[in-house]
């Protein structure tokens, strides 16, 4: 048998491994406790047990009560069962979403979906660093805007936003004109196990966090949900999840999802300060090593603004697609753009929102550092990185003027 090539993981924000004791707590319930937690003889009543503690461990680390949290298949459909549904069954009140043109698709294509059916959006505009302005997200509320979905921490460029200024903004709204629109969505999944997740203390309605970015397993997403918002159920079948969310529990992943947000939030702030001790690192290599690139999101130093294990920059007069297949080649995975578009060739529309040129965010690369990532992996990848990106600017048609006037951002480097 050959010998099977080492991976170097830099994808993390893409998914992430089950962690071994998230593992652990999911195995009996797949060939041993796996009765249907809605029946009523003993083994489904101890498995609805089971389910019922990790909608009450959820709800504690958010600071939330156990009706709030509803178990759903994944990030995506919690972000579609809180965008859609919100805005159909409060549409009598007002056809009105805002929402920023930086969100990830699971909300970006949930509301064109309600612009088809007759809703009218305001897309909120990034800065260059990606953050959105709680004032003006407050002056583009109207008398019938009845959502608001601004994302917690970007999934590209790490940007993490004042969800509890925006929060405040959307609080004091309702205040002066004592009404209770707009809600208020955020899709925390990039931000779980990183931030702060109290509900109350980020003043928001509705948030969804998802299992496959903390460790956890893929299929699996929670909806948290603010008692007396009412919502629009989008699968209909047995009234599992409060009427909410049809159709029999995953309880192996509600487990896991559970133990893993519990993990990442025991943990948080020393494998935080681990992070931003090598991404800084990765950073300093890379602007040392490379000419042409330019941090992207956030700059590195302010902790508090971006999350600790992402770095985006950009390589001129690369494109970003051919350098990826060189890196696997050499057993590195990273991305260019969003992952979940990584197989389209259009660049990162998170990127093009914040002004960056087409050409600068074509050659955009995303390293999102995790638990198993360590400064010799790093090493490995500045080993062949900058030898890889001279070969590609040698054959690429593309010979770009550098001209740092496209962009003021601090951090465009050129020797």
């Amino acid at each position: 048998m050959p010998n099977k090539k080492r991976i170097y993981y830099f994808d993390h924000a893409a998914t992430t491994y089950v962690d071994l004791q998230v593992k652990k707590v999911m195995e009996p319930f797949w060939c041993t406790k796996f009765a249907n937690p809605s029946a009523l003889y003993a083994s489904a009543l101890e498995v609805n047990g089971v389910l019922n503690d990790a909608r009450r461990s959820v709800a504690q680390i958010l600071q939330a009560l156990p009706d709030n949290i509803i178990f759903t298949g994944g990030g995506t459909e919690s972000d579609n069962l809180a965008v859609l549904g919100i805005a159909r069954k409060h549409k009598l009140h007002g056809r009105h979403i805002i929402t920023t043109k930086i969100e990830h698709h699971a909300v970006l294509h949930s509301v064109e979906q309600l612009k088809n059916e007759g809703f009218e959006v305001t897309y909120l505009e990034p800065d260059s660093q990606g953050f959105i302005s709680p004032k003006r997200v407050f002056a583009a509320i109207r008398t019938n805007t009845i959502l608001v979905s601004i994302m917690y921490a970007n999934n590209e460029i790490g940007t993490v936003e004042p969800i509890a200024d925006v929060g405040k903004e959307i609080l004091k709204y309702r205040k002066i004109n004592n009404t209770i629109y707009p809600y208020f969505h955020t899709d925390a999944c990039q931000a779980a196990g990183v931030l702060e997740l109290s509900v109350e203390k980020l003043h928001v309605d509705l948030m969804t966090l998802n299992g496959s970015k903390i460790y956890g397993p893929k299929g699996v997403g929670v909806l948290y949900k603010r008692r007396g918002a009412e919502i629009q159920p989008l699968i209909f079948g047995g009234g599992q999840e409060m009427n909410l969310r049809s159709g029999t529990e995953n309880i192996p992943g509600i487990v896991g999802l559970a133990k893993a947000l519990e993990l990442a939030q025991e943990n948080r702030l020393d494998e935080n300060m681990r992070l931003v001790d090598l991404r800084n690192y990765f950073w300093e290599q890379v602007y040392k090593k490379i000419e042409k690139v330019r941090l992207n999101g956030p700059d590195l130093g302010n902790e508090s603004v971006r999350l600790p294990n992402n770095l985006n920059f950009s390589i001129l007069d690369i494109e970003g697609e051919a350098l990826l297949l060189y890196l696997d080649a050499k057993g590195i995975c990273c991305s260019t753009g969003s992952a979940c578009t990584s197989t389209s060739l259009e660049p990162s529309h998170v990127l093009l929102a914040c002004g960056l040129p087409y050409e600068y965010a074509h050659g955009s690369l995303r390293f999102t550092l995790g638990h198993c990532n360590t400064k010799a992996d790093i090493d490995y990848v500045m080993k062949y990185l900058p030898g890889i990106v001279k070969r590609l600017r040698e054959i690429s048609p593309i010979n770009l003027q550098f001209d740092p006037k496209k962009n003021t951002h601090a951090k465009i480097h050129q020797r």
